[in-house]
């Protein structure tokens, strides 16, 4: 994780805004004491001395800081051309501005603990972003471990143990790329994806096929039960990824794991809720009004009442756009699923609301055209400021 700063005893008050609240849109002030909101409301402002710092809405909305529990655009910082690597500090200072304009105050990296050289991933190479993750000391935004688990590789397993045990996951998810599960639901679909994907001849794509569905049920089961005990034990939220089927989710439940991440059907995400499972989706597939797959759209998802929250996935900017999109609900509830929601989800308690005592993470966003960042604060700290504007 980022090295947060110490917070500071100063005094800012954001007026003259439209704040987005757990239950309504207010006008009003919001007062920063340190790095919690003290106030919030017409009378925040009243109450500040004259020492206060003041910020101008100029009738924005004010949010809360955008909580993403998975996003894996590092790996476009890392690798922005096939076999171009950049350097990994470069990298993550890259994906902190980025995420920052996209409102993204807490940022859980989904990084992928697998073998496969032709996507760039590798065991080694998450390790190493982790590293970096927990040495960094000039991050604005929050920056976290979502360890992805592939649990067909023995090797990936063993290297996501090691990191819990050394303390540096935030969030643990177990995941399978097989043919026939998730979103490789046949031979073909998975053909096709790795050999235009990734540029890998058919040949290599049929030795990964042997090489990964040579692994029995009992021993994937086996090692999904292994780092979900593991990652409770060390008091680690844990999530499934591409969730199958409602008979997956509930052995997948029995297991200990807290959240369904992309449920395939809709079935599946309504056993996943009914058993009280955590059902993340993917707001570019809001945004974009479909799944990139063909899988479960999250607008119908939304619509079933079973999506808890969203993320951004591989594109950090859907995250800031999805509650601007129209789904029925009121515009505290769409906030709350990329705020409030991911935040319950994984346990950080007062983030992601706007209320006296939460911490101070605040956005002020121009939603129209389309929606824009134009300051950000983190922990109280102003961190982001777009020029310009109306």
């Amino acid at each position: 994780m980022s090295q947060q700063r110490p917070a500071g005893q100063s005094t800012t008050v954001v007026e003259n805004g439209r704040i987005v609240t757990p239950d309504a849109v207010v006008e009003g002030s919001v007062r920063i004491e340190g790095d919690r909101i003290e106030a919030v409301g017409e009378s925040a402002a009243a109450a500040a001395s004259r020492e206060t710092d003041t910020v101008d809405a100029d009738d924005r909305l004010v949010l809360p800081g955008l909580i993403d529990l998975h996003g894996d655009d590092i790996e476009e910082h890392l690798h922005p051309r096939a076999g171009a690597r950049m350097d990994t500090d470069l990298a993550l200072g890259a994906a902190d501005r980025a995420n920052l304009a996209a409102g993204i105050t807490t940022k859980f990296h989904a990084m992928s603990f697998e073998d496969d050289p032709e996507e760039d991933r590798s065991p080694e190479l998450a390790a190493e972003l982790t590293a970096a993750i927990e040495s960094a000391d000039d991050l604005l935004a929050d920056h976290r471990l979502h360890a992805r688990c592939e649990v067909t590789q023995e090797a990936c397993v063993d290297a996501v143990l090691d990191v819990i045990a050394a303390g540096d996951a935030d969030l643990v998810s177990v995941m399978s790329h097989i043919p026939g599960k998730g979103q490789f639901r046949d031979v073909d679909a998975f053909l096709e994806y790795y050999r235009n994907a990734t540029d890998r001849s058919e040949a290599e794509a049929v030795e990964m096929i042997e090489e990964r569905g040579d692994i029995g049920m009992a021993e994937l089961q086996e090692r999904i039960d292994r780092v979900v005990e593991r990652a409770h034990e060390a008091g680690i939220v844990t999530a499934s990824h591409d969730d199958e089927d409602p008979r997956e989710v509930e052995r997948l439940a029995e297991s200990g794991v807290d959240i369904s991440e992309y449920p395939i059907t809709l079935e599946t995400a309504q056993r996943a809720a009914e058993i009280g499972m955590a059902v993340l989706m993917g707001a570019p597939n809001l945004v974009r009004g479909q799944s990139q797959w063909g899988n479960l759209e999250s607008a119908e998802a939304i619509d079933a009442g079973v999506v808890d929250a969203l993320v951004a996935d591989y594109h950090p900017q859907s995250l800031l756009a999805a509650p601007f999109v129209e789904t029925g609900e009121s515009l505290p509830e769409r906030v709350a699923r990329v705020t409030a929601n991911p935040a319950d989800a994984v346990g950080l308690e007062h983030r992601g609301r706007i209320e006296a005592g939460a911490r101070a993470d605040l956005l002020v966003v121009d939603p129209d055209p389309t929606p824009t960042v134009e300051r950000a604060f983190v922990a109280g700290e102003p961190v982001y400021r777009a020029e310009g504007g109306r």
